[in-house]
C-alpha cells in the first residue's frame, strides 16, 4: 500500500476561489442596502416637517433621556416614527427554503463523490477488489 498524497490546489486556484467567496459575501450584504435605498429615498422626501416631543408621544422623562443622548427633536423623530417591519412574505420564504435544501442536496452529492474519490485514492477502487 502507498501513501495517500492528497491532491494541491494551485496558487492561483486558491487565490480565485477566495476572492470569489468575499466578492459574493460582499454582494449578499449589499443587495439588501441597494433594494431599500430606493424606498428609503423617497420616505425621507415625505417627511420633512417639523416635531415636538408632545407630537412624537414622549414623556418628559424620556425626553430628558434623548437629550442625554444627544438627539432633539428632529432626530428622535426619524428613530421614533421608524417602525419595523416583520411581515413575512411567503414566497420568498419558501424560495428561500428551496434554495438552502437544494444547496443542502447538492452538497451531499458533491461530497459523497468527492469521499468515494478519496477513498479509491486511498485504498483503492473497491468495485475491482470485490470483483475478483
Amino acid at each position: 500500500m502507498s501513501n495517500y498524497i492528497p491532491k494541491i490546489q494551485p496558487k492561483r486556484g486558491q487565490l480565485f476561489d477566495s476572492l470569489f467567496i468575499l466578492v459574493l459575501v460582499y454582494v449578499s450584504l449589499y443587495i439588501p442596502l441597494f433594494l431599500e435605498s430606493d424606498t428609503a429615498s423617497v420616505e425621507e422626501t415625505a417627511i420633512v416637517q417639523s416635531h415636538s416631543w408632545e407630537s412624537l408621544g414622549v414623556s418628559t422623562v424620556e425626553q430628558e433621556q434623548w437629550q442625554k443622548l444627544g438627539y432633539d427633536e428632529q432626530a428622535a423623530a426619524e428613530i421614533i416614527n421608524d417602525k419595523f417591519d416583520y411581515t413575512i412574505d411567503p414566497l420568498m420564504l419558501i424560495i428561500t427554503a428551496l434554495v438552502i435544501i437544494g444547496y443542502f442536496f447538492f452538497m451531499l452529492r458533491v461530497s459523497k463523490a468527492q469521499y468515494r474519490e478519496v477513498i479509491a485514492e486511498k485504498f483503492g477502487d473497491s468495485s475491482r477488489e470485490t470483483k475478483q
